[in-house]
């Protein structure tokens, strides 16, 4: 995620070490330096030459004087002209309505309005204990309706049943019926998309929004767009009176252009980010965590907030035992920690959120994929077998290496690899956090 951009911006950072102070010369040069990295991102260009402009009059005013050096002072200007740009703080979900609120979502064919639907209704379930019930209106793609049934069902909340010969009005009506007689929390209204912006499609969700009034009109939109993705936004929203955006497959988007651009033009903030096709990957936006990921400060925060979601606290007490004994840990509770690692989304997903050099760990390596194969070898051992690794000769490798569909230098370098774990971990308590992740690089094949 934006890759690009924290690498150039890291670059402008270099160039002002070793420079006593701030000067409009040695900022002049930086800004350039921003001003190419942002438009390369696809940022559009009146959002680059108001934030150009900012960062500009601030970085040579008072407020940058005092102890730091130039490059720190210029981060810190940065960071939060960055943060001011995308909306400065998050913006909940205003369900403060009589029941149920109704949330309409729009948006282009394509951009991930049925899935986003789905990730939204388990995110109120789970989250803010709300009673959903989602609804596809889109009776042009029969397939929409089939999707949200199945997610519905997935995630385990309420799908209310229509039809590609109903219109979308009284498809409407009837779940608004349905969710006021049943007491429903939150109706969620899945709309039709199009391949393009057109007449027909703009007076049919106008039509809808009049009549279901809802309190949350939201504009699903494909970060990978890029410059696209802001002037679609801008569209829907001449139209539409949109409380907020949500940006999906920004996990994607290298460029990030979108994330910086579509406040400023709309007006409007990202409520939502979508990160990966699992129904837990819709995060709320925070522009402050963002802005910190780009200029590689991590995002601990929405870490520590993952962390506390998906990890089973027993199994983390256990581990942590047998961490500071150095005794018992086996193969089993190697597994346990992969499981552990996927339910956060996976291994890439987690360095990604971690500050500086920890975020580049994995780049440019498939590091889930590794984790999958770790997964497959210890499934293919014997309860016996991954409590002691050192039983596994030359027959039983075989076996387990056709169990796992890989080959024997496979579970050769895993069991290398699970050994200077262990080594690792009766060592950790004398190792700081970026040392404990350097030693990770051993763990998983391919990093």
């Amino acid at each position: 995620m934006l890759d690009n951009l924290t690498s150039r911006l890291a670059d402008v950072v270099k160039s002002l070490r070793g420079q006593a102070r701030l000067t409009e010369a040695n900022i002049q040069d930086a800004m350039r330096e921003v001003r190419m990295a942002l438009l390369e991102a696809d940022v559009a260009l009146p959002v680059v030459k108001v934030f150009i402009n900012d960062v500009k009059q601030r970085a040579l005013g008072q407020d940058v004087l005092g102890s730091l050096t130039p490059g720190q002072a210029v981060i810190g200007v940065v960071h939060d002209e960055l943060k001011k740009l995308m909306g400065e703080q998050n913006d909940a979900l205003n369900l403060a309505a009589v029941p149920p609120a109704i949330v309409l979502m729009a948006g282009l064919q394509g951009a991930g309005k049925t899935t986003t639907t789905g990730k939204l209704a388990k995110l109120l379930k789970e989250t803010q204990k709300k009673k959903v019930l989602v609804v596809s209106a889109d009776v042009y793609r029969p397939a929409a309706i089939e999707q949200l049934k199945m997610l519905a069902s997935q995630i385990g909340v309420e799908w209310f049943p229509s039809l590609p010969s109903q219109t979308p009005k009284d498809i409407a009506a009837s779940a608004l019926d349905h969710a006021k007689r049943h007491f429903f929390d939150v109706l969620i209204v899945d709309t039709a998309g199009r391949l393009a912006i057109d007449q027909e499609m703009m007076d049919e969700i106008k039509a809808l929004h009049a009549f279901l009034n809802p309190i949350e009109t939201l504009f699903v939109v494909d970060a990978m767009q890029g410059q696209d993705a802001v002037n679609t936004a801008q569209a829907f929203n001449a139209a539409l009176p949109l409380t907020g955006v949500i940006l999906t497959k920004l996990d994607g988007d290298s460029r990030g252009g979108a994330a910086l651009s579509v406040r400023h033009v709309t007006g409007k903030p990202i409520k939502f980010i979508g990160v990966g096709e699992k129904v837990t990957g819709l995060e709320p936006f925070h522009p402050d965590r963002l802005a910190s990921r780009i200029l590689g400060m991590g995002d601990v925060l929405s870490l520590i907030e993952e962390v506390q979601k998906s990890v089973d606290v027993e199994e983390a007490q256990k581990l942590a035992k047998k961490m500071k004994t150095g005794k018992g840990f086996d193969l089993e509770d190697f597994k346990t920690q992969i499981q552990q690692m996927k339910k956060m989304g996976g291994m890439t997903a987690l360095l990604d959120k971690m500050p500086g050099q920890l975020s580049q760990l994995a780049q440019g390596q498939d590091t889930d994929k590794a984790v999958a194969r770790i997964e497959g070898i210890i499934n293919s051992m014997t309860p016996a077998e991954r409590a002691k690794p050192e039983i596994l000769k030359a027959s039983r490798k075989r076996r387990i290496a056709a169990g796992a569909g890989v080959s024997v230098q496979e579970v050769n370098r895993l069991l290398n690899q699970f050994e200077q774990t262990q080594k690792m971990m009766k060592q950790f308590s004398g190792k700081g956090m970026m040392k404990l992740m350097r030693g990770m690089k051993n763990i998983l094949p391919g990093m």
